[in-house]
């Protein structure tokens, strides 16, 4: 049976040390192999964009380097990211398994399967029943950013105005081996970035995902090298100029 891991309330949903504002619904979709969680503020469904936040890779791994049994996030960057986003349409999505886990959700799904093309169809299903042939701006967060630049690459006539990535991991083989980590042999890579307009923050103290990688995968003129920034800390950082 399926089990909800976040509390669903009338009046938000409470969890991990965040409270969704009351102009967020909560709004779980279904796909052919997951669930997945969204919050989402639609305030005016004549305006034809939507800014859409991809979650990242979560609670994937304990401290011991151990896979976890929920990926679930502890902290919540992503979701004050989309808070704080003034736009009238603004979506929060999460990975599968994420806030929601059921049968169907293995141990791979956010391991060495993070980017497989399970996965990648899963959310490529949110966002079309979220977007509904209107344009977007995706916005994703460190796995978020591969999951999100993988949907593009694999759907050229979805409407995307623009894609930003936050502390993204582009190339999970040049990730890995940069860090002798086991490789993801069950996920997809990315070996050119899609065709689209982009610009990425990079942090200047982020050690999961360095500038002098980052670099590696991505063009220097597209990227925003927030200098004081960690991996999970672009305080005051402004995606929208």
């Amino acid at each position: 049976m399926k089990k909800l891991l976040f509390c669903i309330l009338l009046s938000g949903c409470a969890g991990a040390g965040w409270v969704a504002p009351s102009d967020f619904q909560y709004v779980p979709i279904q796909t052919e192999n997951y669930q997945i969680a969204t919050w989402q503020k639609i305030n005016n469904s004549k305006n034809n964009l939507i800014h859409i936040y991809v979650e990242g890779d979560g609670n994937a791994f304990d401290s011991y380097g151990l896979p976890t049994d929920d990926p679930t996030p502890h902290g919540t960057f992503v979701r004050d990211l989309a808070e704080k986003d003034n736009f009238e349409n603004v979506v929060y999505v999460a990975r599968p398994c994420q806030f929601i886990m059921d049968e169907r959700c293995s141990e791979s799904d956010w391991t060495t399967g993070r980017f497989s093309q399970k996965v990648i169809d899963a959310e490529t299903e949110v966002l079309n029943q979220i977007a509904k042939n209107k344009k977007l701006i995706l916005i994703g967060y460190s796995g978020g950013a591969m999951v999100s630049g993988l949907i593009i690459k694999q759907n050229p006539k979805m409407k995307v105005d623009k894609w930003i990535t936050i502390a993204g991991v582009l190339n999970h083989k040049k990730w890995t081996e940069y860090f002798g980590d086991k490789p993801l042999s069950e996920s997809l890579n990315m070996d050119a970035l899609p065709n689209v307009p982009q610009v990425h923050f990079v942090g200047g103290r982020d050690k999961i995902v360095p500038y002098d990688l980052a670099k590696t995968w991505v063009d220097e003129k597209d990227i925003k090298f927030v200098p004081g920034a960690s991996h999970d800390d672009f305080k005051n950082i402004k995606i929208f100029d």
